[in-house]
């Protein structure tokens, strides 16, 4: 029989310690320590006994060079984050916050991918068949080549899909899957380490893609030990209000692709619909006239989104002022309000200030500096901006104006949506020249002083 002992892990990281502690020697994180009984004859326990015929390296020349054919989800932005479609054999975990829409985006690919002659299998350890059936008459027909399984047992799960040999597995989610063998209830650091092992054994040793969704913390991070998101070949992120029409599909990491692409979506009645032009989404209802309010551009991936920064800067009526910034980096706002007072002369220490990006987007990028300062300085003031002008640059401490990547994009996405003229760093007005017409200027600034010239 089986000796069992009680062990601690560490919920962030997956650290062992046979003591509990405070704080977490690994990851340095405080009261993650979480008590389970664990087997010595469990399987992650079994030492792995060595093959006379175990593999040998060889050469990476002798490697062959054939591309794995991608399988197309019939979703561009989904296909687009993934680097082109879904390799087969991979392991893909989405994460989200509960209602972003998880669930119903993978149920949308089991209907696109249905139509097919690819099998599928959702797997759902949270719902009845009749629940997931009621999604997904919501979302349109399907056809019988998709087949679902209530189920939360792995070594049920590994029998199936052995049996069935689907081309496309769901499972909903990693959370709820358990083996027997393991001492520690279904969630815990122990059972999804273990579950995630098997997914991924089954997936490299049938060349099964296999999806799989993961709960989140409070903080944002997916649930479970961080060797999760190590384990698998690819990590998506669902980002927005729930409350909100729009949805972001982010790639963390993507052993088959690039990690900087992003997906839009817009939740509708019949599920996710892409949004094919992410910048007029974003700056629907722009209100023009008003102060405090300039159009910067920024760059996900390869594709340039236009975003409305809004500004609202007033007296404060207490002696310490308040500064808030939604979307965007709250320091970053204290740095660029230094440098307004320091290298242009406004007097902003009695003021509170407002930043908001709208429609909700969370924006890091450097090349957004230019347009928050520009608002900022357009509310203090309150003299409204040109609506038809565009803005992008990263903004120094010397109050100078710097190159960003990828201007010829940016600018010509401004062009694309009927802006009359950008103003871009100065040094980069030679590589977009060429995009000058009649209608449409690009004028170089050098610094904030120069660029507030044209505020008035």
């Amino acid at each position: 029989m089986a000796k069992t002992k009680t062990v601690y892990f560490c919920q962030n990281c997956g650290y062992e310690s046979g003591k509990w502690a405070g704080q977490c020697p690994a990851c340095r994180e405080w009261n993650t320590f979480a008590e389970e009984i664990v087997s010595n004859g469990s399987t992650a326990a079994k030492s792995i006994k060595r093959k006379e015929n175990a593999s040998r390296p060889v050469p990476v020349n002798s490697v062959s060079k054939t591309e794995t054919k991608r399988i197309r989800t019939g979703i561009g932005e989904l296909d687009r984050v993934l680097g082109g479609g879904i390799v087969p054999g991979s392991l893909t975990l989405v994460g989200g916050d509960p209602g972003i829409g998880k669930s119903t985006l993978l149920l949308q690919v089991c209907q696109a991918l249905s139509r097919t002659e690819l099998k599928e299998l959702y797997i759902s350890g949270e719902e009845s068949l009749g629940q997931i059936v009621m999604r997904a008459k919501r979302i349109g027909e399907f056809s019988d080549n998709l087949s679902l399984l209530c189920e939360t047992n792995l070594d049920t799960i590994r029998e199936t899909i052995t049996r069935d040999k689907p081309d496309f597995v769901v499972i909903d989610s990693i959370q709820t899957m358990y083996r027997e063998d393991v001492n520690s209830a279904p969630g815990s650091v122990s059972q999804v380490r273990e579950a995630t092992g098997i997914l991924m054994q089954i997936a490299k040793g049938l060349g099964v893609s296999i999806f799989i969704v993961g709960h989140v913390t409070k903080e944002g991070a997916v649930a479970g030990p961080r060797v999760l998101e190590h384990m698998v070949d690819t990590v998506l992120y669902f980002e927005g209000d729930k409350h909100a029409s729009y949805r972001i599909l982010r790639g963390v990491k993507n052993r088959f692709g690039s990690t900087n692409e992003i997906g839009v979506f817009e939740m509708r009645e019949n599920g996710l619909n892409e949004v094919m032009n992410p910048s007029e989404f974003m700056l629907q209802g722009r209100a023009e006239g008003g102060s405090g309010s300039a159009v910067a551009c920024s760059l996900e991936g390869l594709r340039p989104i236009m975003i409305e920064v809004q500004a609202l800067v007033s007296r404060t009526v207490f002696g310490f002022p308040r500064r808030s910034a939604v979307g965007f980096d709250y320091n970053r706002v204290n740095l660029l309000m230094a440098v307004l007072e320091k290298r242009v002369g406004l007097a902003l220490s009695d003021c509170d200030a407002y930043i908001n990006i709208a429609g909700g987007m969370r924006i890091n990028e450097p090349a957004m500096d230019l347009g928050v300062v520009m608002a900022i300085i357009s509310s203090f003031k309150n003299r409204p901006l040109d609506p038809n002008a565009m803005f992008f640059g990263e903004v120094g401490l010397s109050g100078e104006v710097r190159a960003v990547s990828m201007p010829e994009a940016r600018v010509s996405e401004a062009k694309r949506l009927g802006f009359s003229c950008c103003f871009i760093p100065k040094v980069c007005v030679g590589s977009v020249k060429k995009l000058e017409d009649e209608s449409f200027k690009v004028i170089g600034v050098d610094s904030v002083a120069d660029a507030m010239k044209y505020c008035g």
